[in-house]
């Protein structure tokens, strides 16, 4: 003991470097209960989420970064990944909640507030950088709208940004069935589909511009399946006419794949800088 310490005192550091472990281990242990394994060398766990029974997957870096900031990934789980997984190596988490066949109308929306809200509890940071990859446009930025003070920054990649677009086959691909089931989430008819709000429609918009969310945008020039001209393009034109920042990487000669900027070290920089 040292002189005129009591031991009360010169325990203090052990018991706050315990407590802080506990409060970790407490933090780690709340996520449901599900099947843990290994993604990429990174622990996974998947789950259902509660009162909801959809797949979820959360992913930790081997160290958390300052604030536990996170990518939330819409649609096509580990689909071109170089992103993630160079995010996960800056000490981001990576999590996915599935949507498909919502179409990003309210039901999908819905669910991932709820996923958000227990992403939040169980410690990570409150506004995630949002990745959608072709349909996963449709949720990224409806959800975006609906909660814009909950977002860090919105990550597009050949997005859907009209569902008139595709599935709807206005100029872009049309998938029948797809068609089908958009407009049931949506419940609405095909003639009434055109005047639907849309993600790159000024409604939608406004509030992200309001709230100073950047948006960053990846572009296949050549994609017929969700042509630019009339998605992603015509969103960031629409954004900057509002305000907003917006980041556009456009890739001549590309079509719909591959997806993703190849090395990803821009874009990873871009993101991490939006959401300091």
């Amino acid at each position: 003991m040292l002189p005129g310490m009591g031991p009360v005192v010169q325990a203090m550091p052990l018991l706050t470097a315990v407590l802080f472990f506990s409060l970790s281990m407490l933090a780690a242990a709340a996520w449901p209960e599900g099947k843990a394994s290994k993604w990429n060398g990174y622990q996974r766990l998947d789950f259902a989420l509660p009162d909801d029974g959809a797949r979820c997957i959360i992913v930790r870096p081997k160290q958390a970064g300052a604030g536990n900031p996170w990518i939330w990934r819409a649609r096509f789980w580990g689909h071109q990944p170089a992103l993630d997984l160079q995010l996960l190596e800056k000490g981001f988490h990576l999590a996915y909640c599935e949507v498909g066949g919502l179409f990003g109308a309210r039901a999908a929306v819905t669910r991932w507030d709820k996923f958000h809200a227990l992403a939040v509890r169980e410690g990570l940071s409150p506004r995630p950088v949002l990745e959608g990859m072709s349909r996963g446009g449709l949720i990224i930025f409806n959800w975006a709208s609906a909660n814009p003070e909950k977002v860090g920054a919105v990550y597009g990649d050949n997005p859907v940004c009209d569902f008139n677009s595709w599935p709807g086959g206005k100029n872009g691909k049309f998938s029948k069935r797809d068609w089908q089931r958009c407009l049931k989430a949506y419940a609405v008819t095909a003639k009434a589909a055109s005047q639907h709000p849309q993600p790159l429609s000024e409604e939608t918009l406004k509030p992200l511009a309001k709230n100073r969310v950047p948006i960053a945008v990846v572009l296949g020039l050549e994609d017929q399946v969700v042509p630019a001209e009339e998605n992603g393009a015509l969103l960031a034109r629409n954004y900057e006419a509002l305000g907003g920042t917006v980041k556009v990487w456009r890739k001549a000669g590309k079509g719909h794949h591959p997806h993703g900027l190849h090395p990803p070290d821009e874009l990873a920089a871009w993101l991490i800088n939006a959401v300091k």
